[in-house]
């Protein structure tokens, strides 16, 4: 029978854990796939992003995401909660997680990761809304506006506040994007994407439905996951991490790997056809086919 550790994964991980904004960072500009192509060869990219979910839901198939027998191979870990858990209450199909709840089951979920494998984390706030695009949406679902612009920020503060208490550096997504589209520190009033303010055209180039991030909203997430990557963990920037298995051409590395000197040479020496003494390339042989 084959053990855990048997199966376990040949390279360390960077998961990405969230709802529907983490699912859909698969595309050639989301961050899942430009983390995927930075660390090609030396961290393996596992996206965990569940449409739909809140907190409520994620620590209900934490289980399944980090099992007790799953081997210690998470490197980073980002949380990227609050999007649904700051609806408001409906009677169907009801997303909403209470602000001290949501607060509650952030460091829930954070605690158990650490309880198990350790990982360094990132919290990510929820981006800022639209509200003319979400009231649309929710319009054409029978419900009332669910999401507001107000009641968003107040879970992206509470992602802070934990991010704060606990020391994990908080990748301030809302106040990225909020801050290009005119807020700043201090704003009194109706916040950008209110219905009570103009339409915010900056909110419309991030944001592809007042909620799910553009190709311009992921490549903002990805800039910035990047630089907190540096600035928080600066060892584990790609061009410090080494390849898991070793380059092609590179010798001493596969001599680290067990290699004989005659396979490395022998490896290298087939790559170019041989020379005579007059410089001339000889042609390969050729190999005959098996019939």
């Amino acid at each position: 029978m084959v053990s855990p550790q048997d199966m376990a994964p040949l390279m360390d991980q960077i998961m990405l854990f969230g709802d529907s904004i983490t699912e859909f960072a698969e595309g050639p500009e989301g961050f899942a796939s430009v983390l995927r192509y930075t660390y090609i060869r030396r961290l393996d990219v596992v996206n965990r992003g569940l449409s739909g979910y809140n907190t409520d839901m994620a620590l209900r198939v934490l289980d399944k995401i980090i099992p007790l027998n799953m081997p210690d191979k998470i490197r980073i870990l980002t949380l990227f909660f609050g999007a649904n858990d700051s609806c408001f209450p409906t009677e169907t199909n009801n997303q909403c997680v209470p602000l001290p709840q949501f607060r509650t089951n952030l460091i829930k979920i954070i605690t158990t990761f650490q309880s198990r494998k350790n990982p360094r984390i990132i919290l990510i706030t929820n981006p800022p809304i639209d509200e003319r695009s979400q009231r649309v949406l929710d319009n054409a679902r029978g419900f009332d506006l669910r999401r507001t612009a107000e009641n968003t920020k107040l879970y992206a503060d509470a992602i802070r506040s934990v991010g704060k208490e606990f020391g994990f550096p908080v990748l301030d997504l809302w106040g990225e994007i909020m801050g290009r589209a005119g807020w700043k520190p201090g704003w009194q009033g109706p916040l950008p994407g209110s219905l009570d303010l103009p339409p915010n055209p900056v909110l419309a180039e991030y944001l592809t439905d007042g909620l799910h991030l553009s190709g311009m909203g992921y490549q903002l997430l990805s800039s910035c996951l990047m630089h907190t990557i540096g600035t928080s963990f600066p060892d584990q920037l790609p061009e410090d991490l080494p390849y898991v298995l070793p380059s092609w051409s590179d010798g001493d590395a596969w001599k680290m790997c067990g290699e004989t000197d005659f396979v490395i040479n022998h490896r290298l020496r087939v790559i170019a056809p041989p020379v005579t003494d007059n410089g001339i390339h000889k042609p390969l042989p050729s190999i005959p086919l098996t019939e």
